[in-house]
């Protein structure tokens, strides 16, 4: 791969706020501060937990703020077919098996939990279904050797698979693909070089990355930005009632985003247009500024949307 190729990657579950800005705000500028294009891709795989209307509103709240992507959004419920032929391939090469485990047993029979919550698995089906029980879920198997990378901000990071996470699933008991697959599927697929997003995600990289040596991909580059808390330290997200972006503020939201990212957005910005906010950005973003801590709280939770 050459050139820079980058993307931002929202799921249709609910509206964008201000978490989900501040890593659009810092994959776009990367992109195009680099000469490079930014892709827009909708991850609508998960189906039970899509909400109808959100995926045109999120489309109509990027155009109002400005955002700019280069050719047409790539819908993950229409690359079905792509994620079962890397399943079957794994499943061909002997990486992938299938796995009769409800939550319950894995918990149960955990020694340990993963990084990134819940209990890490234990490897009860690794070596054959139990007698007179169908096969549930599908699982990729991993090693006890360091999965490690550099992370653009956050540093090297290191992990365990074996011991941290487990044989990780890759098609879901109800029958969906997982998060891990389908992301590592399309970010090939789509030619990315370069994948900025918020630290939540660190955890996941190890496993992507050890899913795209075993499909023979590519590894990519990864910058994680820290993620916006509210007043609690939750991360502001749909479960934590985030307030959705308010359009009609495009400019001062945007600038708001630009000063949490470490960049000195002059105040007058506030009330220009978008496009006047985004020359600045252009002119003065600069990627050393950026925050290396995982997460930030904001002032109060009357900030975060507004």
């Amino acid at each position: 791969m050459t050139g820079y190729r980058g993307r931002f990657a929202p799921s249709p579950t609910g509206p964008l706020h201000f978490g989900s800005l501040v890593a659009a705000v810092g994959s776009y500028l990367d992109a195009r501060c680099q000469g490079g294009e930014w892709l827009l891709r909708m991850e609508d795989v998960d189906t039970p937990r899509n909400v109808p209307g959100a995926a045109d509103d999120i489309l109509r709240t990027l155009e109002a703020f400005g955002f700019e992507w280069d050719g047409p959004v790539l819908w993950q419920s229409q690359r079905l077919d792509a994620y079962a032929a890397a399943l079957e391939h794994l499943r061909q090469a002997g990486l992938a098996y299938p796995c009769v485990c409800s939550r319950k047993e894995i918990t149960d029979s955990a020694m340990r939990p993963a990084v990134d919550g819940g209990p890490a698995y234990p490897g009860i089906c690794r070596a054959g279904l139990p007698s007179g029980r169908a096969a549930r879920a599908w699982r990729l198997r991993v090693t006890d050797e360091e999965t490690a990378f550099v992370d653009r901000l956050q540093g090297r990071q290191a992990q365990c698979l074996e011991s941290d996470v487990g044989d990780f699933v890759l098609r879901r008991a109800d029958g969906l693909f997982a998060y891990q697959l389908a992301v590592v599927v399309d970010d090939t697929w789509q030619g990315v070089t370069d994948i900025v997003r918020g630290a939540d995600l660190l955890a996941s990289t190890p496993r992507q990355i050890w899913l795209q040596r075993c499909l023979g991909y590519p590894q990519l580059r990864y910058a994680h930005l820290p993620v916006a808390a509210n007043a609690a330290g939750e991360k502001l997200s749909k479960q934590t009632r985030a307030p959705a972006l308010d359009s009609n503020r495009a400019a001062a939201e945007l600038l708001r985003a630009l000063r949490f990212l470490g960049q000195p957005a002059p105040a007058e910005l506030a009330s220009s247009r978008p496009a006047e906010v985004w020359t600045w950005a252009r002119q003065h973003w600069d990627f050393a500024a950026l925050p290396r801590q995982g997460s930030i709280a904001l002032a109060n939770q009357a900030d975060n949307g507004r």
